[in-house]
């Protein structure tokens, strides 16, 4: 194959699965990392992808804004600003005492945290994503085969909701919203596909947005996890106003204008710092 019929096969690729990765496409093509990455530097000099770690992710053009109602997939978006999602759900974890009862919504954000939160004994865990409860699952497997002294934990009860599977994987719906609305949780975070003044928090989809309103009547505190490349985007669908959560963990990335802003209407927020950030145990 000709490097620009490989290099058009990544963009179709791309255009498909909103994210590839360099390992996977060195293997279906037969050739080296390093060829694939040089593809992926030409590609990216046109300006048609943008290179991430370890692959790259669709580049939209400046001119033609994301419409309010597109939904990426997890792939795609979990590939997308990684250090930052890895800061704020390290600040999220040292809210999670052991013996609590959280809910995670789905998220890439609160996928992250999750990982975090598979060392914790005791938890009960209820979540709509299932990636989320795969997550726990594993733990729970790696519990059962830890040697003596191992530090993994142990107790945890994961509950997952039932409902419809949205394109980034979380369960929403009349089925959804049935089993939160019979829980009384400690404690929630939620993610959110933008944050802005007025529209607060939004997501694409309807049925998501539903749902996610209904997580908020589960528990006294609801924690809302969001990167800073979300501030002032704004979906279909709001969910919550920006008074209507008890905390907004984000990054250092958000500028100082609007983190004076959101102070003035939120109860609290916190700006994690991605180069200050350990890795999930």
């Amino acid at each position: 194959m000709l490097a620009a019929q490989r290099r058009a096969e990544i963009v179709s690729r791309l255009a498909s699965a909103g994210a590839v990765n360099v390992t996977e496409l060195a293997a279906q093509f037969e050739v080296s990392d390093m060829t694939i990455r040089r593809d992926l530097d030409h590609l990216a000099a046109q300006g048609l992808i943008t290179k991430v770690h370890g692959g790259a992710v669709t580049s939209a053009a400046p001119e033609a804004p994301a419409r309010r109602t597109q939904e990426p997939g997890f792939t795609a978006k979990s590939a997308r600003q990684q250090a930052e999602k890895q800061a704020i759900a390290a600040e999220a974890a040292m809210l999670v005492q052991p013996g609590m009862s959280v809910g995670l919504s789905a998220g890439t954000t609160t996928w992250a945290l999750a990982h975090r939160l598979v060392h914790v004994a005791g938890l009960t865990v209820v979540t709509n994503s299932p990636r989320i409860a795969e997550i726990f699952h594993h733990g729970a497997e790696a519990t059962r085969d830890a040697a003596p002294g191992d530090t993994a934990a142990a107790g945890q009860t994961v509950i997952l909701t039932g409902g419809v599977r949205t394109p980034s994987d979380a369960l929403v719906g009349p089925i959804a919203n049935q089993a939160l609305r019979s829980l009384h949780l400690d404690l929630i975070f939620l993610g959110a596909h933008g944050f802005a003044p007025e529209a607060g928090f939004t997501t694409p989809n309807l049925e998501e947005a539903e749902t996610n309103r209904t997580w908020l009547g589960t528990a006294p505190r609801a924690v809302v996890l969001a990167d800073h490349s979300k501030w002032d985007t704004t979906a279909l669908g709001s969910f919550a106003t920006l008074d209507q959560v008890q905390l907004l963990i984000t990054d250092t990335g958000l500028h100082d204008t609007a983190a004076a802003a959101l102070r003035k209407r939120l109860d609290a927020l916190i700006l994690a710092d991605p180069t200050q950030t350990r890795s999930p145990r």
